[in-house]
């Protein structure tokens, strides 16, 4: 009862304590920046390739972009407080920071997702109806889908960040490294447990419901591509998909596994 007359006007900020059990505190930041510098440069150089190549104006490239972008945003919300907790000890960040950058972490993850599936779409098209695809998936229509799922991602989080944003906060410690919705809940002087069931439902829908999607569709594809009599077709293929399907597990492997630890309480 004494946890409800708190408000969020208490808090201010929150100091970030995840790293505190850290002894080589400065070499981890170093790796975290060197990381965060070279996910910064790929992806620059990927959408200014893209963008000054009119014959790269393509669907798939499009997607490519949309991709890049996504995460440039995804990795400089949670990078950026790790390597200022690290390397410029600044452990302090301010509570509409904190929600911002939790808005928009988990918008990178919900965006990528959907980023995902429409690569694994356009590929299937691609191969399934070669003939079509220029009629079918246009640069138009490219453009379109991506908006749509950028507002959905919008939508899907402007519900989640007001449950964050209305809870009662009572100490201004996260014993995390970085703001998101499991670390600012329970930092917050409520039961976490049932503001759980809501992103709960959101990592169902991506992993259980995207993610064998997905799947899927390169099964039809690898079976399509056994089909093909080119064999210079054939390799094309295999190395498309390979890239697609390495980009696939690198990002729903970790997923998967933050999900099961943010539910036993470890994350």
């Amino acid at each position: 009862m004494a946890a409800e007359n708190y408000t969020v006007n208490n808090v201010e900020s929150f100091i970030i304590t995840g790293f505190d059990h850290l002894q080589n505190q400065k070499l981890l930041g170093f790796l975290i920046l060197i990381t965060y510098m070279l996910i910064l440069l790929g992806n620059g150089i990927n959408l200014c390739i893209i963008s000054i190549n009119r014959h790269l104006h393509k669907p798939m490239y499009i997607l490519i972009c949309n991709l890049a972008v996504v995460d440039i945003m995804f990795s400089s919300t949670c990078s950026t407080t790790m390597i200022s907790v690290l390397l410029a000890e600044t452990k302090t960040v301010s509570y509409y920071s904190c929600i911002s950058r939790t808005y928009f972490y988990h918008l990178g993850d919900i965006i990528v997702c959907i980023a995902l599936t429409l690569m694994a779409i356009d590929r299937l098209i691609a191969i399934k109806i070669p003939l079509r695809y220029h009629s079918i998936v246009t640069n138009s229509r490219t453009f379109l889908l991506i908006s749509l799922t950028w507002l959905i991602g919008f939508s899907i989080m402007g519900v989640v960040i007001s449950v964050v944003d209305n809870v009662p906060y009572c100490q201004p410690v996260i014993r995390y490294v970085f703001c998101d919705y499991p670390s600012m809940i329970r930092a917050a002087c409520v039961n976490p447990e049932p503001y759980f069931f809501l992103p709960a439902m959101i990592s169902l829908w991506l992993l259980c419901g995207q993610f064998p999607f997905i799947l899927c569709t390169y099964a039809v594809l690898a079976y399509s591509v056994t089909r093909l009599s080119n064999n210079s077709s054939k390799k094309q293929m295999i190395s498309t998909c390979s890239s697609h399907l390495i980009v696939l597990f690198s990002y729903y492997a970790p997923k998967l596994v933050s999900v099961l630890l943010t539910r036993i309480g470890l994350c």
